[in-house]
């Protein structure tokens, strides 16, 4: 989880979407750009929640920032999400009490593209889920500097009906936990009740803001 996000999606990210909502923004708000002014840099206030299907829990995602370049020219964006860590709880076997807290540490940019026309938004992040404490029982349990996804994890999200450019909206999109890997004596255990597919996320883009 060192590189959870080295939380879970975005995720987004959840962060791919989030990219592609600057790239359209900047297109409206900079309609007279020119030639060599064709590549902005946007900021967006974010917070969501990601559903973990194979616990069955929901964890409640940010407050956090999405970082975007965007080619007006092209409509491919860039970006890179800020999330801090993320506590969720849910019960071992439907019976043992658990509480994780949860990194997430992105690989990479987020990538995607914004379609001028409409304005819609795509992207995919690339992102490592890090548990950085546990608990059992309301007994702490070591997990050591390194207990994360074996692999990272692709988390693509799509702007959802009501979304605005301007003002926000909402991104979505399903992705899968990887096996987690360097967990202690606990890595069997996680393994058996968290990893699978089906795990949605959902973030929430505030105001964007453009930065220097």
């Amino acid at each position: 989880m060192n590189r959870l996000l080295r939380t879970q999606a975005t995720c987004g990210a959840s962060v791919t979407a989030l990219a592609g909502v600057v790239a359209a923004f900047m297109i409206a708000a900079a309609p007279a750009a020119s030639a060599a002014d064709t590549v902005v840099k946007v900021r967006y206030p974010i917070h969501g929640s990601t559903f973990l299907k194979a616990p069955n829990s929901s964890v409640h995602l940010g407050p956090g920032a999405l970082r975007t370049k965007v080619d007006l020219t092209t409509g491919a964006v860039t970006a890179s999400l800020s999330l801090p860590p993320a506590t969720g709880s849910f019960k071992e076997f439907g019976l043992i009490p658990v509480t994780a807290t949860v990194a997430f540490i992105q690989n990479g940019p987020t990538t995607g593209s914004v379609d001028l026309g409409t304005g819609a938004v795509t992207t995919m992040s690339n992102i490592t889920l890090q548990i950085t404490s546990l608990s059992v029982s309301g007994l702490p349990v070591p997990v050591g500097p390194a207990c994360e996804s074996a692999t990272p994890t692709a988390v693509s999200l799509a702007s959802q009906p009501g979304f605005s450019i301007i003002k926000g909206g909402t991104v979505s999109g399903t992705y899968r936990i990887p096996p987690f890997a360097h967990c202690g004596l606990i890595t069997p255990v996680l393994n058996l009740t968290v990893p699978g597919p089906g795990n949605t996320i959902s973030l929430t883009l505030g105001k964007a803001h453009v930065v220097p």
